[in-house]
């Protein structure tokens, strides 16, 4: 059995942006709450629309639980916390039944956007999905969303249509090999 996706090898970890911003990523957890709603009040409300794939102009205390009500075998919500202690980032990563596929969704607070806080979250949920032994990481973006593509495509995502619906793409990477973000 693998370990579980909240501990790859440690359930806490420091990883530094491209820029230099050291950061304090860890679980979250039903203690969260409050931080996680107050944080979700500091996100642009385009990169809400982006995020949630909706007009959301809020997120409730159902889709915060629903965040923090992690089976730990399958979805882990991940907290970036920038050396002051402020909460900079959240990501979320959630496998299908196998585990051999997973889902990622990263947002990042307003004030601290163009610092690298998303790219160095997406990688890291990478090397926590590759050490879980998951095959690919899959992120389900609005076309208009060419930040997050870019970001995404960078770290070796390929897209392609998103089967349905015109409007979203899909990007995938292979966590297989040398050549998979966060390898």
């Amino acid at each position: 059995m693998s370990p579980p996706l909240s501990e790859p090898s440690s359930p806490q970890a420091e990883i530094t942006t491209g820029i230099g911003l050291r950061l304090h990523v860890r679980p979250a957890n039903a203690a969260d709450e409050t931080e996680l709603e107050t944080f979700f009040e500091n996100v642009t409300l385009e990169d809400l629309r982006f995020r949630f794939l909706s007009a959301v102009q809020h997120v409730g205390h159902d889709q915060i639980t629903a965040m923090l009500r992690t089976d730990r075998e399958r979805t882990v919500t991940l907290l970036a916390y920038e050396e002051g202690g402020a909460l900079v980032g959240v990501a979320m990563l959630a496998a299908d039944a196998q585990s051999e596929t997973a889902e990622v969704a990263v947002s990042v607070h307003r004030d601290w956007k163009a610092q690298g806080i998303g790219w160095s979250l997406l990688r890291h949920v990478a090397q926590r999905a590759r050490a879980r032994g998951i095959l690919r990481l899959q992120s389900i973006e609005s076309r208009d969303n060419h930040a997050a593509i870019e970001v995404e495509r960078d770290l070796g995502f390929t897209a392609r249509a998103y089967a349905g619906d015109p409007t979203l793409i899909l990007l995938e990477a292979d966590l297989v090999g040398d050549t998979a973000p966060g390898a």
